[in-house]
């Protein structure tokens, strides 16, 4: 089990699960969709995936960084899947992408089993949230690129996670 940890607001917050590094074959996960379906990395087999981590949605930086990445998405080719993932609850998502015009990204929940926050080392222990994390997973489900950002209350850099999916296609 790993000892890292991400600050919220200058307070240290403990991760639980492994670190996930370039290279390493991305571990699958089990999500609940908007419409209560199972889902899971294999359903993204063949595209290339960003997965981007956020605590919660109806926060102003997730928020800004989901509606980012909906924008992005636009000008991206269709082998490319952007995923985020949240705590939240399937239906506060599907309230807060329908608010928010969110319709590129798909929204997905780890509120039932954790499963991505442990298996991808992004579940900060105490507060069973997920930190604020990219990963780019390649077509054959490689691990391409991470980005765990260190201060939980700060956006990604967003430009570094478009290059590294788009070398990819």
């Amino acid at each position: 089990m790993s000892t890292r940890t991400v600050t919220m607001k200058g307070n240290p917050m403990q991760l639980a699960g492994n670190e996930i590094k370039v290279g390493d074959k991305a571990p699958d996960f089990n999500v609940v969709a908007q419409d209560l379906s199972t889902k899971s990395l294999s359903d993204f087999a063949g595209k290339v995936c960003i997965l981007s981590a956020v605590p919660s949605l109806d926060t102003g930086v997730c928020d800004k960084e989901t509606r980012t990445f909906n924008q992005l998405a636009t000008g991206l080719s269709d082998d490319i899947a952007i995923i985020t993932i949240s705590v939240d609850l399937p239906f506060a998502q599907s309230r807060w992408c329908g608010a928010a015009g969110v319709d590129k990204v798909m929204v997905v929940s780890d509120h039932r089993e954790v499963s991505f926050g442990q298996n991808y080392g992004v579940l900060v222990k105490d507060a069973r949230l997920l930190a604020r994390a990219l990963f780019v997973v390649d077509r054959e489900g490689v691990v391409r690129y991470t980005q765990l950002v260190p201060e939980i209350t700060t956006e990604p850099n967003y430009d570094e996670v478009i290059e590294a999916a788009k070398a990819l296609v």
